[in-house]
């Protein structure tokens, strides 16, 4: 079973929203073991909109449509699978008094525009909608099918779950798990991770390895295993990631939704340590990130954004002749000590190491 996903909005073409519905729907027809070869975006167009549907259709045996569903004359998702099915559109009598009592419900008219998602492709199978106004669709196209679900992420999801899935899995006849891990790593080169692991890559059929680079995220490498259920998979993802682990050492900092600023703060946490932190280039980007953490508050003090030079020199007490530099810092670093640390906590520690130097705990923990 092959699925693709077309995504419908103009506004996605010109980045006025991420897509994030193309990226849930990947990841829940990977768990049902359901290839997915193409994602692919299209905007508030009919004629493209059947183009891409035709063209997807050509290579898959279901597409899923994401969005073009609502009540506007830019919503277009109906008239082109009306089109694509060579069939009219047929307004449906139950949809109307369903989009009525949704008003009703919430004390509001209902502009006449909305009787527009009560139109139905003839043929077509009508997917319910409990919490919003926007049917889904189900248009069978010879043995294969296409599913039109609204772009409203809640919305969207729910029928997905309950109804997409469910009749996919029953058109395939089997079921396959596909479990991905994204192992987390920082301190190399792109080229130079994928130099140090190729062994691994090469010798790879499943699970298989791939890299994204994700700027202030890191290097991450995925695993993704396919089996014939979930534990299975999961177990061949647990043991390519051990390998890799062993390989790559103090590079993985974590995995998939442990961030850089979770990781610190659970090291600190194990050690008893706190943190606070003098930002200078970066605005507060740093303390802002440490302290969006989930229970960060009982490590993390507070910190000092020291943008301007005169505030660097009177509170910090930078004296280095040039402010962006790594003597100015390590003076950063000495002075948010200072501020952050409590009078009963020692500014510095002797930090083992070949240098065996005494430092501040923040120039370790992450001051910038």
């Amino acid at each position: 079973m092959r699925c693709e996903v077309l995504a419908v909005g103009t506004e996605l073409l010109l980045g006025q929203i991420v897509d994030t519905n193309s990226t849930w729907i990947g990841e829940q027809l990977a768990a049902a073991g359901i290839d997915s070869y193409e994602h692919r975006q299209v905007g508030d167009n009919r004629e493209r909109l059947a183009h891409a549907l035709r063209d997807m259709l050509a290579g898959a045996d279901a597409v899923i449509v994401c969005g073009g569903l609502g009540p506007t004359p830019d919503d277009l998702t109906r008239d082109a699978l009306a089109d694509v099915m060579g069939v009219g559109l047929v307004r449906r009598p139950d949809l109307v008094e369903h989009i009525a009592a949704m008003f009703s419900s919430r004390d509001r008219a209902m502009p006449e525009n909305n009787l527009r998602q009560a139109d139905v492709p003839d043929g077509a199978a009508v997917l319910p909608n409990p919490v919003g106004t926007a049917p889904g669709l189900a248009a069978p196209l010879g043995d294969k099918v296409v599913y039109a679900v609204p772009g409203v992420p809640y919305e969207m999801r729910a029928m997905i779950t309950d109804h997409v899935l469910p009749a996919l899995l029953e058109r395939s006849g089997e079921r396959f798990a596909i479990v991905s891990r994204t192992v987390k790593t920082w301190g190399t080169s792109e080229s130079g991770l994928a130099a140090t692991i190729a062994h691994r890559v090469d010798a790879q059929s499943n699970p298989t390895i791939a890299f994204l680079a994700r700027g202030i995220e890191g290097l991450c490498v995925r695993v993704t295993a396919k089996a014939s259920d979930e534990a299975e998979a999961t177990a061949l993802v647990d043991a390519e990631e051990r390998e890799l682990r062993a390989i790559l050492g103090e590079l993985v900092f974590g995995v998939d939704d442990e961030t850089m600023e979770s990781a610190v703060i659970d090291r600190l946490r194990d050690r008893g340590w706190t943190i606070g932190v003098a930002e200078s280039l970066t605005g507060g980007l740093v303390g802002a990130r440490l302290a969006a953490v989930p229970g960060a508050s009982a490590v993390y003090r507070g910190g000092v954004v020291a943008y301007s030079t005169d505030v660097k020199r009177d509170l910090l007490g930078v004296q280095a002749p040039q402010v962006v530099s790594g003597d100015a810092a390590m003076q950063l670093a000495d002075g948010g000590a200072t501020c952050s640390v409590p009078t009963s906590v020692s500014r510095s520690r002797v930090w083992p190491g070949p240098t065996n130097r005494t430092v501040s705990p923040w120039e370790r923990c992450g001051s910038a």
